[in-house]
């Protein structure tokens, strides 16, 4: 397992925890947390036994956002790092789920501040928990800037339209409540609690049939912006070989014989 300075990875079970760890900052982005990011969705992706991922932050905050100073190296924070962004120049992005979807399900658990950067990187997550207290936001055009790490095209996609604009064009902060009311989270729960609900999903998801996880999170994003006609299409060209699968076949004894199935993703 991999990590850096502003970002830690551990395993539980079958799952992959990332936690920005930078909380001195409300674990606003660095380019040691980012490049800690890309190598964990990386690691993910490359290693089998990881069914599911989950994002955390440190310290009662998900993420403030952007740190510019850092990222401009005014800072001596992360000059090790600079070589990497040199040699893939679209890091920080794949980092950010702007340009990488790992094939693992990612549970983004919301502590605190999730706000301009934040909000961006929760909307390349695939289920969220947040705690009661956490805040949520694209404060960039209140700084005259843009939220360029993907939202003016996903929000629309993932919230209705107007609640999309007006998130996007006040800058205001929303609460955990409102975010639910409007789409952009699925629970809400106790503070400090989000990190085990996100857990707890995650076991779930590790309990089912991994080639079928992976199988239908791809056709859920494959198909988004398809035609009816054309994503059922798809959906049955990705779909259908899962059936033969040796996984498929254990689900099914398992099912048969009362059991819980065991899955070699076969």
């Amino acid at each position: 397992m991999g990590g850096t300075e502003h970002l830690t990875v551990q395993r539980e079970g079958a799952t992959l925890v990332l936690t920005l760890n930078r909380p001195e900052a409300k674990n606003a982005l660095s380019l040691p947390m980012l490049v800690g990011l890309y190598d964990g969705w990386v690691e993910a992706d490359e290693d089998d036994a990881i069914r599911s991922i989950v994002l955390t932050g440190a310290g009662g905050a998900f993420c403030a956002g952007m740190d510019l100073k850092a990222l401009a190296g005014k800072g001596m924070d992360g000059q090790q790092y600079r070589d990497r962004l040199k040699a893939d120049p679209d890091l920080h992005w794949k980092a950010m789920l702007r340009h990488h979807r790992p094939r693992k399900p990612v549970i983004a658990a919301v502590e605190g501040h999730c706000v301009a950067g934040g909000t961006e990187i929760l909307q390349g997550t695939d289920i969220r928990v947040a705690g009661e207290s956490a805040t949520f936001g694209l404060f960039e055009v209140k700084r005259g800037l843009f939220p360029i790490g993907g939202s003016t095209v996903r929000l629309q996609r993932q919230i209705p339209r107007t609640h999309a604009l007006e998130m996007l064009l006040t800058g205001r902060p929303y609460s955990a409540q409102e975010a639910a009311g409007i789409g952009l989270i699925g629970h809400v729960v106790p503070d400090g609690t989000a990190l085990e609900k996100a857990l707890a999903i995650a076991e779930q998801v590790n309990a089912c049939g991994p080639l079928a996880v992976e199988a239908v999170k791809a056709s859920v994003y494959e198909t988004a912006e398809m035609t009816e006609v054309d994503g059922l299409a798809a959906e049955l060209k990705r779909g259908w070989p899962i059936f033969d699968t040796a996984d498929a076949k254990e689900g099914s004894r398992a099912f048969a014989e009362k059991r819980p199935p065991v899955y070699r993703r076969e």
